[in-house]
């Protein structure tokens, strides 16, 4: 068993084992625990989802944009269920389920390293709490379609029980059965639709188990959980009506591409460019709906931005953002999407270009 250096600086690894030994199953006991303490507090049916996000908040050691997925689906939850109130008494049963389920030794040292821990989940919780809003916290949707259209990358097609309100541009954390507790943020590649489906674009990680699960792993007919939109910084804004650039790279396409369905639910003159980065031709994943929407919407043109394919025309050869560049007019709002190394010098690039800072936006982290 890892050991911890002494009561007050556990050695992270400790706690997080401890949790990690706990099977999923020992919700239920979480719930009966909760129940005999403080009947109808929450649903049954959520005590999985609710008990596994509580206690990896609790184990920590996700990166901040995990952290503020956890935080937001939580702070929701403790609204929607009126839980503040309750929280030492959700705290107590949390603590004491896992003392009775971890498959390690539950030692003294380490109640007292959960409770700091689970102290400061809770009160991140309060903060989450009073800026997140009201509403549910979470979705229960099941996967009715699972393409790959390349090795590392798949289109999830979901149909929530519920429908989910979104804004195309916003992303919502996702989270699968099989990584229970692990919430991930993806943006919906379609602008809100009359049977409430949702289609996300994954690509899978070398580091991200969630990614390559719902890549590799996840099939039609599972169930999966997605938790409340989050604003990325890269919506419409509804009072203007200026020509629109976007600059997709990767996956980035998702939230762009429901820019354009957003555009096309309902046209108001505006002129929409919307150059694709990849490194060949064949690494085009989503192609085939980028033709149909452009063959469908004569303000809209779809550029390829092709950076090693020998057999790219001249105009289309280069990366995203240089491509870009060159079908930048004046007076168009500039919206961008991609890996790291495309973001990086966007903003200096385009605002060397003349570009007004007010009209370019690059997706926010999940940082808090």
């Amino acid at each position: 068993m890892p050991t911890l250096i002494d009561d007050d600086h556990p050695t992270p690894v400790s706690l997080a084992a401890a949790w990690a030994s706990v099977d999923v199953r020992a919700a239920g006991d979480f719930w009966c625990t909760l129940e005999d303490r403080r009947p109808g507090l929450l649903p049954h049916r959520d005590a999985p989802l609710f008990f596994t996000a509580l206690g990896q908040l609790m184990v920590g050691g996700d990166d901040p944009a995990s952290r503020a997925a956890l935080l937001l689906v939580l702070g929701r939850a403790y609204r929607h269920f009126d839980l503040l109130p309750h929280s030492t008494t959700i705290a107590d049963a949390l603590l004491a389920t896992v003392a009775r389920h971890a498959q390690l030794q539950w030692t003294p040292q380490l109640t007292r390293a959960a409770e700091r821990a689970l102290c400061r989940a809770t009160h991140a919780i309060r903060r989450a709490a009073a800026r997140v809003g009201d509403g549910r916290a979470w979705w229960h949707v099941q996967v009715i379609g699972h393409e790959r259209p390349s090795p590392d990358i798949a289109i999830l097609t979901v149909r929530p029980w519920r429908r989910l309100p979104f804004q195309p541009g916003q992303a919502v954390p996702v989270c699968t059965p099989r990584l229970p507790g692990r919430w991930r943020w993806l943006s919906p590649a379609n602008a809100p639709r009359a049977d409430g489906t949702i289609e996300l674009h994954v690509r899978a990680v070398p580091a991200g188990t969630v990614s390559h699960h719902l890549v590799h792993e996840v099939r039609p007919s599972e169930q999966l959980w997605l938790g409340p939109p989050g604003d990325t910084g890269l919506t419409l804004d509804p009072a203007r009506t200026d020509d629109v650039l976007l600059v997709a790279g990767g996956t980035g396409l998702a939230p762009l591409r429901a820019l354009v369905e957003q555009v096309a639910a309902a046209p108001d003159g505006r002129r929409v460019t919307l150059v694709v980065g990849a490194r060949t031709f064949t690494d085009l994943y989503d192609a085939i709906a980028l033709d149909k929407l452009q063959c469908a919407n004569d303000w809209l043109t779809v550029v390829p931005a092709l950076s090693t394919d020998p057999c790219a025309d001249p105009a289309e050869k280069g990366d995203a953002l240089t491509i870009a560049l060159d079908h930048h007019r004046p007076g168009q709002e500039v919206y961008l999407c991609g890996p790291p190394a495309m973001l990086a010098d966007a903003r200096t690039r385009l605002l060397a270009l003349g570009v007004p800072a007010a009209h370019i936006h690059l997706p926010r982290g999940f940082t808090r």
